[in-house]
């Protein structure tokens, strides 16, 4: 029988915070001597067997800053820092990063080597050294991680990029299920793939697989281990609960497949504890979900004449959003600002122009008897269009950045609105979930002040899909197996509050980051998420997106499941081998 999240967690559901954190202390994670550095490891006959054994996967590293290291005021830097404004461009690099550091906390190192991996078997030779050598090993698949877990010194990158296959399955039975196991359509995704390549892959059968907004980001690696929250996550609900099956390498370097009848405690585990934690996933299998008909996008603003006036707008938009937004229709984002102002960026699903604009007529004209003016636009398209870039250049071409290296380009594309993202230094980064509850009546009050007073920081942003508080009961019964935080599915939305620079690299001169004004943004930032943070008390953080220097992590990210996902580590992983910032077992 497939296992039930009960069978895993009956006896985790009863330990407190307290507990967990000292039940971290009682189960054994050893970590292995690390070289002193790369070239110590690197002439052993080990490595020499490696090499021998992977020929020309074995690779060298440069840095793609090499141009600018070596003449800055170059043309060739010139046209290299232009390059590292597109992401697939850094994709490309086994020494590329999407994000190049953190205030006081990491910044991009490159390693000397990589396997640049094309099976599970080079993923396998690769654990195998590692695990024998003691060598840092790091994994990058699509180079998007915030907290720097696919960066460490004289480490062995296991590159993945190179994986990239997508199949589809109109009938998928995952491997162990009798043969009384009904098929469901799957797409079956390589490590390396991007999300645009597995949403064309699914479109073109009238599917979808549930996945990141943003196109560039990996599909099996940390983004749908952590959890995976879309822009459409109210309906379909996160990656990981999504996923059918896994290939993966584990730490004695043995590829298995998990899913519910095979490892069944294991495949709970990687969906939702954390990338690079338990093992190197080098194929993911996803549900594909029957396709919506149309997607939109809805856009507004208001602005408040004083603080009086925006605490009233606070409390509209808390008192309509239960029965407005917190269902499967909609998702994205509603930022609020410091100036008493709000902006709107949603996705609707399904709906007219007209029929999406009511939804918000309650709410605008309580805001216009306080004299506050909300404008708002929507735009619905074929949900189909989404995914094709010729959609894009016939009805809207300033909304995509194109891949146009190699002449005529690749095919590949970004949304311009996520262009500060490319080659970013974080000041702070920070998350929370808001509980449904604290949307109704009696607590109210307290959640717009709290919104109130964190938003007199920093601008503070609601992003509604990744709560899935208002998703379909089939969904939530999907997301109840799997290992991301519960209070996930209690959360009407996810707040995040942050603070980047664009296109900063550390140690570039003339490109640094301004680390004055970071650490003024940073301290701005954790004010605004103390408040929040003392407003849900035994709430959480998304661990995907969250602060690198979170308070009690275990429970912030995981809640009742660390303790469980704690052995699961314990079993696959003795010797902590695949350990990360902040990830299961991890001091």
């Amino acid at each position: 029988m497939p296992i039930t999240r009960r069978h895993l967690l009956d006896h985790a559901l009863t330990v407190g915070a307290a507990s967990l954190a000292a039940a971290s202390l009682n189960v054994r994670v050893t970590t292995p001597a690390l070289a002193e550095s790369a070239k110590h490891w690197s002439e052993r006959a080990a490595f020499q067997s490696l090499k021998h054994k992977l020929g020309e996967r074995l690779l060298a590293v440069t840095s793609p800053l090499g141009p600018c290291l070596s003449a800055p005021e170059s043309q060739a830097c010139r046209r290299r820092l232009e390059h590292l404004r597109n992401p697939f461009f850094i994709q490309d690099q086994p020494g590329g990063f999407q994000t190049n550091g953190w205030l006081d906390a990491w910044q991009a190192e490159v390693s000397p080597y990589a396997v640049a991996a094309e099976s599970a078997e080079d993923v396998a030779a690769a654990v195998t050294f590692a695990h024998e050598q003691g060598v840092k090993l790091v994994v990058k698949g699509a180079a998007h991680d915030y907290l720097g877990r696919n960066s460490a010194p004289d480490s062995l990158l296991l590159w993945t990029h190179r994986m990239r296959d997508i199949t589809y399955d109109p009938a998928f039975r995952p491997m162990g299920a009798g043969s009384d196991t009904a098929g469901r359509p799957a797409l079956k995704v390589a490590a390396g793939a991007r999300w645009v390549e597995a949403y064309e892959a699914a479109s073109a059968v009238d599917r979808y697989v549930q996945g990141g907004g943003c196109t560039s980001v990996g599909v099996a690696g940390g983004f749908l281990q952590g959890g995976g929250f879309g822009s459409f996550s109210k309906r379909y609900g996160t990656g990981a609960g999504s996923v059918l099956e896994f290939e993966v390498v584990t730490a004695d370097g043995q590829i298995r497949i998990a899913n519910a009848y095979q490892h069944p405690d294991l495949f709970w585990a990687l969906r939702g504890g954390g990338g690079s934690t338990f093992g190197i996933v080098t194929r993911v299998t996803l549900l594909a979900h029957p396709r919506p008909e149309r997607m939109g996008l809805l856009s507004g603003r208001l602005e408040a004449k004083s603080d009086e006036a925006f605490r009233k707008a606070l409390a509209h938009l808390v008192a309509w959003y239960p029965g407005a937004l917190n269902n499967p229709d909609w998702g994205e984002q509603i930022a609020i600002r410091p100036d008493n102002s709000m902006d709107f960026f949603l996705t609707f699903l399904d709906q007219s122009d007209a029929n999406a604009l009511s939804v918000w007529a309650p709410l605008k004209a309580a805001l216009a008897e306080e004299g506050i003016a909300l404008s708002l636009n929507a735009k619905s398209i074929p949900f189909a269009g989404l995914w094709d870039l010729a959609f894009w250049d016939r009805t809207d071409p300033d909304f995509v950045h194109r891949d146009l290296r190699d002449d005529g380009g690749s095919g590949l594309y970004w949304w311009a609105p996520n262009q500060g993202e490319v080659g970013q230094f974080i000041d702070a980064y920070t998350s929370r979930w808001l509980p449904r509850r604290l949307f109704e009546p009696d607590a109210r009050i307290d959640l717009v002040e709290a919104l109130f007073q964190a938003s007199r920081h920093a601008r503070i942003v609601l992003h509604i899909n990744k709560g899935l508080s208002g998703a379909s009961e089939p969904v939530l019964a999907r997301e109840a197996d799997t290992s991301i935080n519960p209070v996930a599915r209690e959360a009407a939305a996810l707040v995040i509050c942050s603070s980047t620079q664009e296109a900063r690299y550390p140690g570039l001169p003339g490109h640094e980051p301004d680390m004055a004004a970071g650490k003024r943004a940073a301290e701005q930032v954790q004010a605004a998420i103390s408040v929040l943070r003392a407003a849900t008390p035994g709430g959480g953080a998304y661990s995907n997106e969250a602060d690198y220097f979170e308070p009690d992590w275990q429970t912030s990210f995981w809640g009742a499941n660390y303790a469980s996902l704690l052995e699961v580590k314990q079993r696959y992983d003795p010797d902590n081998l695949f350990r990360v910032h902040h990830g299961i077992g991890s001091r």
